[in-house]
């Protein structure tokens, strides 16, 4: 079983102590104010309240006995800094820290930070390139810039295999797998054949996904 830090428990952090805790994950969640503990108590975790921008407090939790930690801070920037530098020098194995900016994704990174995680940016995009293209069914974000997308086979690859489109050359893109109805399996290799009942789930940049979609 994974272990995990979560550090803010604002609406981010709520979320995703949830789902981690869904995910049958061991979870100390820590806030400065008792209520934000107090509220993800049920969902079987174990929680403290402390300032995290004393190092102190932090050495007290045993940082590097955790899979993973993660930043959720809200507004305050400069806490989000200094807890992820800190975590660093504790010996912390991958940070996560929230950012809203890429100027702060940038001094993140720069201190130490594993990956950022863009929660609102993330789901802005993902909703923008489902709803601008008919032939885009869902996208979902993979690492930055890169993402999973469901999409429409093009008329023209229908009854020719991958290898007769040359995909990958062609459209810089990976197929991961086909969506037939509700169920998501992986394609038969290189001699799979497009067909019209069937979705394909790619992974790549936007910018290609983008092209292939309109």
């Amino acid at each position: 079983m994974k272990s995990f830090l979560i550090v803010g428990m604002g609406s981010f952090g709520h979320h995703l102590c949830r789902s981690l805790a869904e995910n049958d994950c061991e979870i100390m969640v820590v806030d400065r104010f008792s209520e934000a503990v107090e509220d993800v108590l049920p969902l079987g975790v174990s929680g403290r309240v402390g300032d995290c921008t004393n190092p102190e407090v932090l050495r007290s939790f045993g940082i590097n006995l955790f899979d993973a930690c993660f930043v959720c801070m809200g507004t305050n920037f400069k806490n989000s800094l200094q807890i992820t530098s800190f975590l660093k020098e504790l010996g912390a194995k991958k940070v996560y820290a929230k950012a809203d900016e890429d100027i702060q994704a940038k001094f993140l990174k720069r201190i130490g930070a594993d990956e950022v995680i863009y929660p609102e940016k993330n789901v802005a995009e993902q909703i923008a390139i489902a709803a601008c293209s008919d032939n885009i069914f869902d996208c979902i974000p993979f690492v930055e810039n890169y993402f999973i997308a469901e999409i429409q086979p093009m008329e023209r690859w229908l009854g020719r295999t991958v290898v007769d489109v040359n995909f990958r050359a062609r459209y810089n893109l990976n197929i991961v797998a086909v969506k037939r109805g509700e169920e998501v399996v992986p394609i038969s290799g290189p001699n799979y054949v497009f067909t019209a009942e069937e979705h394909l789930m790619v992974l790549g940049h936007i910018d290609d996904i983008r092209k292939i979609a309109h």
